[in-house]
């Protein structure tokens, strides 16, 4: 688990582009209709605020499908830092492709990058830790592995990207199978080549847990107290996460404990969008 994903498939940023023009476009822009077709035209995106850079694939994307003629000097990349004004790029087209283009190509920005820039803010609030920032599958339909590439961007970590690819044994999963002990030994017999996480709630259970074999190991809602008992009652034969109740402000103090990882559905489910501009360039500039 916690593997690094790197950027998803074209053919998957293809396939989200096309969606989002086919819910913008539709039969067409009506609005740039009104433009002359061949009236060239230079464009500069600029960046409003501090933050990370994310979703430059998807930028290109949009305008690759809009007008294969459209250009892109990219000035910066992904995960770099961005200053307010700062210039990422600039398009050059026919006016109308460009107009055309503009809202979809921004809103895929704007969400990576605030993603990325969300990641970063936490990542630089437990440096010298060594936890990890884990990202969850709280993430916006549609858009996962987006959203897992701009945790990346942001200097966090992936954790499962699904339920196909790793077993996380929930509270409702142990009591369904009966108990812990039981439900990681169906787990571990079934599914010996597969991550397997399972998620405790006190420290009595995280003992039956280590005692079942457990290797990596959740703690669900867990007090300051009671995770510092968890990491001294671990003695490091699992992997330790965190989850629940994590805010910005206990961040570090839950760091400082011992544990190894955090996962936080917050940076992909509370979503504030980063603040670009999209400026034609005067025609003598």
């Amino acid at each position: 688990m916690a593997e690094r994903f790197s950027l998803p498939a074209k053919e998957t940023i293809v396939s989200q582009v096309r969606a989002a023009l086919a819910e913008d476009v539709g039969d067409g822009d009506l609005t740039a209709a009104l433009l002359d077709e061949k009236q060239q035209a230079t464009a500069v995106v600029i960046a409003r605020e501090k933050g990370v850079l994310c979703g430059t694939a998807w930028f290109d994307e949009v305008f690759r499908q809009v007008d294969q003629r459209s250009r892109i000097e990219w000035l910066k990349r992904d995960s770099e830092l961005l200053a307010p004004n700062d210039r990422l790029c600039k398009i050059h087209g026919v006016a109308p492709s460009l107009l055309t283009a503009e809202r979809t190509a921004l809103n895929f920005l704007q969400t990576l990058s605030g993603t990325a820039t969300l990641v970063s803010r936490y990542v630089q609030a437990v440096e010298g830790t060594g936890v990890r920032i884990l990202d969850t599958r709280k993430t916006l339909p549609g858009l996962r592995l987006a959203q897992k590439y701009a945790v990346l961007c942001g200097g966090g970590d992936n954790h499962r990207i699904g339920l196909y690819d790793a077993v996380l044994i929930k509270e409702n999963h142990v009591r369904a199978a009966g108990s812990i002990t039981r439900v990681l030994k169906q787990a571990y017999d079934r599914f010996p080549d597969v991550d397997i996480e399972i998620e405790v709630e006190s420290p009595g259970e995280l003992l039956e847990a280590l005692e079942a074999g457990a290797r990596r190991v959740l703690l669900d809602n867990f007090s300051t107290d009671d995770l510092e008992k968890a990491v001294s009652l671990n003695h490091g034969r699992a992997r330790l996460e965190v989850s629940g109740n994590v805010t910005f402000e206990n961040l570090r103090s839950l760091a400082e404990t011992g544990i190894d990882d955090i996962s936080i559905g917050a940076l992909t489910k509370h979503l504030e969008a980063f603040d670009f501009s999209m400026l034609f360039e005067d025609s003598h500039s």
